[in-house]
């Protein structure tokens, strides 16, 4: 299968460090955090990819050309000012009939195989992998006088699912919904004609938003096995079905 990386945003909540870096090329433990994005999809057997590119894309392209040869990599530019949807729906004559998506600025242990066996079970033409709302507040819980009967540190939020993208798209039902932003147009689409199904992930997943997020991804990034790697080494297109291959500040 195939993967589209969506990596042509302004990155602007992380300015000024990407004034002259597109916000997929700012370093983690060394490397772009776009590398290790792809090296998540590499160690589990994908390695055909389409980057969709835009702010700053020859600093993509460039880059491209040093990633290991037995990598297939497409840059596209598909413009400065597009939104993820058009991103995506101007790379839809590059891909298969049915292929991951992802953002280039977000990390996690995907167990790949189990995402597209979701797909493939449920029928739909969309599959978005979803994590459990980290509170970035404490939270609590008050009696009927007002009184605190709990309070909570930055609580994970269970009751409430949010987008961690690692898709899986049929490119076909995609070019049949077109948007200008994958999030505010295409997914809620998708969601009421009925074809949107999610993926639970429980594992780690991360998402580089803010400065914050740049010093922390790069602190796991440098130790001996980041925590988006640990689990990840078997093929992703493992299934027992056979298949062709395949807002917003997220690039």
């Amino acid at each position: 299968m195939q993967a589209l990386i969506l990596c042509g945003g302004r990155g602007t909540r992380a300015w000024p460090h990407t004034e002259q870096l597109p916000k997929p090329m700012l370093p983690i433990g060394g490397r772009p955090i776009l590398h290790h994005v792809m090296e998540i999809y590499a160690r589990q057997g994908v390695r055909d990819f389409v980057l969709a590119a835009g702010y700053l894309q020859g600093v993509i392209a460039t880059y491209a050309e040093q990633l290991p040869a037995d990598w297939k990599v497409d840059v596209v530019d598909t413009g400065d000012e597009s939104g993820t949807g058009e991103r995506v729906q101007r790379c839809l004559d590059r891909m298969d009939r049915q292929f991951f998506a992802t953002y280039g600025d977000g990390v996690g242990d995907i167990d790949l195989a189990a995402l597209h066996r979701r797909h493939l079970d449920h029928g739909g033409g969309a599959t978005v992998t979803v994590v459990p709302l980290p509170s970035q507040y404490g939270t609590l819980v008050v009696d009927a006088a007002d009184r605190v009967d709990l309070f909570t540190e930055k609580p994970i939020l269970t009751d409430h699912l949010i987008n961690a993208g690692f898709f899986v798209f049929d490119s076909e039902l995609l070019g049949s919904c077109p948007g200008d932003s994958l999030e505010r147009d295409m997914l809620p689409a998708l969601g009421r004609l009925g074809e949107l199904f999610v993926y639970r992930h429980h594992g780690f997943w991360r998402s580089m938003d803010t400065h914050k997020d740049v010093v922390e991804l790069d602190r796991l990034a440098s130790q001996k096995e980041a925590p988006w790697l640990t689990t990840l080494d078997s093929p992703a297109n493992e299934s027992s079905s056979p298949a062709p291959r395949g807002s917003s500040d997220r690039t």
